[in-house]
């Protein structure tokens, strides 16, 4: 069963200020671009983190390679890549300082979320971190 139920998600959005969205793309009509532009209009510092778009900027931020290239730790690490990948990046998440980690709605990897856990971070995933912000604080 996914993990992160509402009163998780809503503690992870009104406690962080600063989401590493990894897999953030420059295409506005992506998930990723949307999701970040909307978090970034509610008050979060969003950190993009794309390999293939390393040093460039994308919504006034520079896109980081990695997670530990970022310029400052991440409260929430957001996460928009296969569930397969995930477990590389629930490592470096809890290497990262961060408290939450949050597979975006249609993520889900039980691996994942276990490292995570077992680094104290909370989890949620096959959520929508957009949606539940307009939800819960709209």
């Amino acid at each position: 069963m996914p993990a992160g139920d509402s009163d998780t998600a809503r503690h992870i959005l009104e406690t962080a200020r600063t989401i590493a969205v990894v897999g953030a793309s420059p295409r506005p009509e992506r998930p990723s671009h949307d999701v970040m532009a909307y978090l970034q209009r509610h008050g979060y510092r969003c950190l993009p983190v794309n390999p293939g778009q390393a040093g460039r900027d994308l919504l006034g931020e520079t896109v980081s390679a990695r997670l530990p290239d970022l310029p400052q730790a991440p409260d929430l690490v957001l996460v928009f890549r296969r569930a397969e990948e995930t477990p590389p990046i629930a490592r470096e998440a809890a290497e990262s300082g961060a408290t939450a980690l949050w597979l975006q709605q249609g993520i889900v990897n039980e691996e994942a979320a276990a490292i995570a856990r077992a680094a104290g971070l909370a989890v949620v995933m096959d959520r929508c971190a957009k949606v539940d912000h307009s939800r819960f604080f709209a």
